[in-house]
């Protein structure tokens, strides 16, 4: 049941956008109460989704991002 840190970090990451199942939520959790480093990456990574929700930022659609490569794309 043990991660490491960089399996941690992958799964801080995942539950911020709510993908992580609910073992690797147990598993961060379990990480998280003995490993310092990690406890202070996803305190931040929380302030950091926190900051973005309240500014309103939001991810470009599907449909603008090919839009947008195909703009760059006719530009080289």
């Amino acid at each position: 049941m043990k991660i490491s840190c960089k399996e941690a970090s992958g799964i801080c990451d995942k539950s911020q956008y709510k993908e992580a199942s609910w073992l690797d939520i147990i598993k961060l959790r379990i990480h998280l109460s003995y490993c310092k480093v990690c406890r202070a990456y996803s305190k931040k990574n929380s302030e950091l989704t926190s900051l973005c929700d309240r500014a309103g930022l939001t991810m470009l659609s599907d449909d603008d991002k090919k839009k947008m490569k195909r703009d760059l794309e006719d530009k080289i």
